[in-house]
């Protein structure tokens, strides 16, 4: 299958590349480099041995993503391509709207022109807002607490018209939870821009010496150790999960919502001890205040993805911090080594 990876040099992209890769499908990837970096594509073609074709493109240029279309015969589209900071959204909201929405319009756009209706999008659990309970079903209400997860939420709107407007567009809507890890190899891993956003980036930097101390933030939430509850998820497992919705779209499902999560909650300490058990080395923090918008627990309920995808997340918290660190420990610097 030709596979069309929309910000496929980030993170999440990168690994998906990688299995989809070894699955033996041909890659194409589009990626503007604003939050990534084509160092991960050179080292998933190392590990896989296998070429992916790449276009430094942004998909705000309309001419230049039908070009990709015209050029290149696609069965089916992964869209990862967006910014994904939530206090940067907060921030600058109609950057955020303007990438991430319309971005996604004109790759429809261009999807509908040349006959292309299968897309897997990468959504988020964000647009779940604070959950009246958990573990999280895909029915529960949908509301966002901030522009990145509005984007995502009206996303998922447009791309459900498509749907209502035209029955033979299937697509996935994958709702994951807090994706951490890297692949076993230690090659290719999370990257992030400056500050690290997201806790174990923060963490392993703090470890190999970049950073002084992990701010906690928030001690007093009704948890088992007053700090926040998340689903984390291994970014392998994370991507096998599109690989397990690429091959539901070719049963012609029509729109499909699935949770990727482990359906167990881990809080922040609980990562701090099981990072310094990996690392073996430990982990200065200090209390913050809580942030707004923060929730005290999110995880989600994957049944459905295990039923109907035959998908389930194997890897425990103690791997997905083995893995972080090994890649942090070979790459102090990221892709910039």
């Amino acid at each position: 299958m030709n596979v069309l990876v929309t910000g496929g040099a980030g993170y999440i992209g990168s690994h998906t590349v990688l299995e989809l890769l070894n699955e033996g499908h041909e890659v194409i990837v589009i990626d503007n480099l604003s939050n990534s970096s084509k160092e991960a594509l050179r080292r998933v073609q190392e590990i896989t041995g296998k070429e992916v074709i790449f276009y430094k493109e942004d998909l705000l240029n309309k001419q230049q993503v039908d070009k990709i279309f015209i050029n290149h015969s696609i069965d089916s589209v992964i869209h990862f391509a967006g910014y994904k900071a939530v206090g940067e959204s907060v921030a600058e909201p109609l950057m955020y709207y303007d990438n991430n929405i319309t971005g996604t319009i004109y790759l429809c756009e261009a999807m509908k022109k040349h006959g292309v209706k299968n897309i897997v999008f990468s959504s988020s659990a964000t647009v779940y807002g604070d959950p009246h309970k958990v573990p999280i079903t895909e029915d529960f209400p949908l509301s966002a607490t901030n522009p990145y997860g509005r984007t995502k939420l009206f996303i998922e709107y447009i791309l459900k018209d498509l749907h209502v407007a035209d029955e033979s567009w299937n697509i996935a809507l994958l709702r994951y939870f807090n994706p951490v890890g890297a692949h076993k190899s230690g090659q290719i891993g999370e990257d992030p821009n400056d500050i690290p956003n997201n806790l174990m980036p923060y963490v392993s930097q703090v470890a190999v010496g970049k950073l002084k101390e992990l701010a906690i933030f928030g001690d007093d939430y009704p948890t088992h150790d007053g700090t926040g509850v998340r689903d984390y998820i291994h970014v392998v497992d994370l991507a096998i999960g599109h690989l397990k919705a690429l091959k539901k779209l070719n049963s012609n499902p029509g729109l499909a919502v699935y949770n990727l999560g482990t359906g167990k909650g881990s809080s922040v300490l609980d990562m701090v001890k099981a990072f310094e058990k990996a690392s073996g080395k430990k982990i200065p923090y200090k209390i913050a205040p809580r942030r707004p918008g923060d929730i005290a627990e999110c995880y989600a309920d994957p049944s459905k993805a295990e039923k109907e995808l035959n998908w389930t997340a194997t890897r425990g918290i103690e791997e997905m911090c083995e893995d972080t660190w090994r890649w942090q420990s070979k790459n102090p610097n990221g892709y910039k080594n």
